[in-house]
């Protein structure tokens, strides 16, 4: 919890600073006011005393009550200030940092895992500032201040109030043994409903389209039930929390009115007035004391949470970044829009093999590279090594001509067009989607947007969606085909003017006419683009430049259509199972 206190500004500190001085005022003002009440019961039980006396030592009671007031409300204002903008600060710091992951950070952490740490845990925290500020600084102030107004009163009453502080501690203890561990589990439990629901909302049409309706019920009522046990379980342990100190603080009160009976009774006669005023003040600083403990207690209650959410944060911002930003901005002239792999291996982090092995080839400035091999072999993984979503194990990687590590990201990044194997839109208008994103120029105009549709070949069905490319779309391209969705994303790739196209398997959605039709106005639009396709169908690469053949992460072959169907086996037998040999010739 310290440790995520570091990210404190100034400003906070200062906040904390006036809520301590003002919590101490408030402390003062309320342990002032039993003195005052020490006053008026002697005056009442003096002969002759007069009703001016008593208004003014009443209105000095008053004063005290609102400058009590009036420090409370300037504390709760501190709190309620700081806990929600260091909150919203939290929120913002761990959204930028999970920007910044490379996508093997992000396979540490699933995705329901962040979303919770961004606001489940933060709002634990926020709870836990508020409640800090307000009780955690006010509770052990007055706990030591109305213990030091007890010492010295009758120590009958000062050993029944420190034997009640005893059990109270004691009762706090044993059962936070049982509570905390509830505690500390509940949000990995939250972890786990998150992601339960987050499954079955983003595959609502998988789980309709084969009746898995009570298949995901169970499973999301199991990940209920487990929350919801552990929530009671702790909350149940809790429960007897609040009975177990009003009962003591109810006991100690019998106790001191019993003892100042016995003490009153025997003393002298000119002493009892003074005795019962110090027994009724007595009480007051007992209960405040009491008091003090009980909110320490409800800090207690919220702490364990707050501790591991304060952990899981750390745990994200501490997260080493295993890609680091390189500082180049600019590639070589002579050597623009020229990707070069050089010997090059890669192995996923934790893995005992590679995945890719030696694999080396060139691909010029306007030419269009093209992988294919079977599913797993590792053409993803290949053109992922280029805008450095991954680092190589071995060998090198260069874009025009400099290795991509030594770039900065945006600006390795500005110079490609990525086109994902997934489909991925964002909620918004077409527009927005197609001109989404910095391409270190001015953004793309109304014109250019609508000419990259155009040669994507979806300025059809966009026009039937409202007649303007303002037309909604919704979240993840949830009322688009997935053929609309993937032409789409090609046009954000084109509208963006890159010297590199890579296209993830992006065809597989189109038919073949809109594949050919697609792929002419690439070859026009875009001559000067170098492009690499990772494909499956032969039809969308055989008039490629050059085709790499994948074969369980090795280069099984390079070259022309022409010449993988004179030399390589495993081209051969790709081809010949999709086309016959007559469409081949």
């Amino acid at each position: 919890m310290l440790k995520l206190f570091r990210y404190f500004k100034k400003k906070d500190v200062g906040l904390v600073l006036i809520s301590i001085c003002f919590t101490a005022l408030c402390v003062y003002a309320d342990l002032t006011i039993p003195d005052y009440m020490s006053d008026i019961t002697r005056l009442i039980e003096t002969s002759g005393t007069e009703m001016s006396d008593i208004l003014s030592i009443g209105g000095k009671m008053l004063a005290y009550a609102l400058l009590s007031m009036a420090s409370s409300i300037v504390v709760c204002i501190c709190a309620s200030t700081l806990s929600s903008d260091f909150s919203a600060r939290l929120r913002d710091m761990l959204f930028k940092k999970v920007q910044s992951f490379s996508m093997n950070e992000i396979g540490h952490f699933s995705t329901s895992s962040l979303i919770t740490r961004s606001t489940n845990d933060v709002t634990q925290i926020q709870m836990f500032i508020v409640l800090g500020l307000q009780m955690l600084i006010r509770a052990p102030i007055m706990a030591v201040w109305a213990v030091f107004k007890i010492v010295g009163q009758a120590w009958q009453w000062t050993l029944a109030t420190g034997i009640t502080i005893v059990l109270v501690l004691a009762a706090v203890i044993i059962i936070l043994q049982f509570a905390v561990p509830k505690f500390k589990i509940m949000q990995k439990l939250t972890d786990r409903l998150n992601t339960v629901t987050r499954e079955n909302l983003t595959g609502l049409r998988v789980v309709r389209a084969y009746n898995a309706e009570g298949y995901q019920e169970n499973k999301f009522e199991k990940a209920n039930a487990d929350l919801t046990d552990a929530n009671l379980y702790a909350q149940h342990a809790m429960a007897f929390l609040m009975p177990s100190i009003m009962s003591s603080i109810n006991g100690l009160m019998l106790v001191i009115y019993w003892i100042g009976a016995s003490v009153i009774e025997s003393a002298a006669l000119g002493s009892k007035i003074s005795l019962f005023s110090d027994m009724v003040v007595f009480s007051q600083y007992a209960i405040q004391a009491i008091m003090s403990f009980l909110m320490l207690v409800m800090i207690f209650m919220i702490l364990p949470r707050a501790s591991v959410a304060a952990q899981r944060i750390n745990e994200v911002l501490d997260t080493p970044l295993t890609i680091q930003n390189g500082t180049e901005k600019d590639g070589m002239a002579d050597k623009e829009g020229e990707i070069v792999f050089d010997h090059v291996s890669f192995r996923y982090p934790g893995g005992q093999d590679d995945v890719l092995h030696d694999i080396s080839f060139t691909a010029k400035k306007g030419t269009t590279t093209a992988i294919i091999g079977a599913t797993g072999s590792g053409k993803s993984t290949l053109i992922n090594l280029i805008p450095r979503f991954y680092d190589t194990s071995e060998g090198t990687v260069t874009v025009d001509g400099r290795n991509v590590r030594d770039y900065d990201e945006c600006a390795l990044r500005n110079r490609i067009g990525y086109i994902s194997q997934s489909a991925i839109l964002f909620t918004g208008t077409v527009s927005s989607n197609v001109g989404f994103g910095d391409n270190g120029r001015e953004p793309a105009s109304e014109e250019e947007i609508k000419d990259a549709v155009e040669t994507a070949q979806a300025s059809e069905f966009v026009e039937k969606m409202d007649g303007t490319y303002d037309a909604y779309i919704a979240q993840l391209g949830g009322n688009l085909s997935g053929g609309q969705k993937q032409r789409l994303s090609i046009a954000r790739a084109i509208a963006r003017k890159p010297e590199i196209l890579i296209f993830d398997d992006s065809f597989s959605a189109l038919d073949y006419k809109t594949d050919s039709i697609l792929r002419k106005e690439l070859d026009e639009k875009c001559s000067d683009t170098t492009r690499i396709i990772v494909a499956q169908r032969i039809g969308t690469i055989r008039n490629a430049d050059q085709i790499l053949v994948l074969e369980d992460g090795k280069l099984a072959g390079m070259g022309t259509h022409e010449e993988l169907m004179s030399s390589c086996s495993v081209y051969q037998q790709i081809a010949l199972s999709q086309l016959s040999k007559e469409e081949l010739a």
